[in-house]
């Protein structure tokens, strides 16, 4: 389940940076894509490490704040450095976007497990 939940949160960066460029008119080709991606996946990579040092299920709802929180903020913090910019806005729809894609499929999977039956001794 590890690997999916990557794929999932890789997506969901993927969805976020191809958005941003297509409604900001900035195209879609692989670079523009790569350029703007990079900082937010390298955020997410370090939310990774973070998850696996505390042993966290990548699946858990727990596991969903850290990789939220360090996607949006090293994402923010190496745009800045990488000379890309920021502007309040933005990082606002990153953290809304981010946290309800991140966060609400995490939740979607908790309710799921809840709806679904187990095997239980009478």
């Amino acid at each position: 389940m590890r690997q999916v939940g990557v794929a999932i949160d890789v997506a969901v960066v993927l969805l976020f940076t191809g958005i941003g460029r297509a409604v900001h008119t900035d195209g879609l080709s692989l670079a523009g894509l790569v350029s703007t991606a990079w900082p937010f996946l390298t955020g997410l990579a370090v939310g990774y490490a973070i998850l696996t040092a505390r042993g966290l299920a990548v699946t858990s709802l727990a596991a969903g704040l850290p990789l939220w929180i360090s996607t949006v903020t090293l994402g923010m913090a190496l745009r800045v450095v990488s000379g890309q910019g920021i502007a309040l806005a933005f990082v606002l729809v990153a953290l809304g976007f981010l946290g309800a894609t991140m966060l609400g499929w995490r939740a979607l999977l908790v309710g799921f497990r809840c709806l679904s039956p187990t095997d239980r001794e009478s």
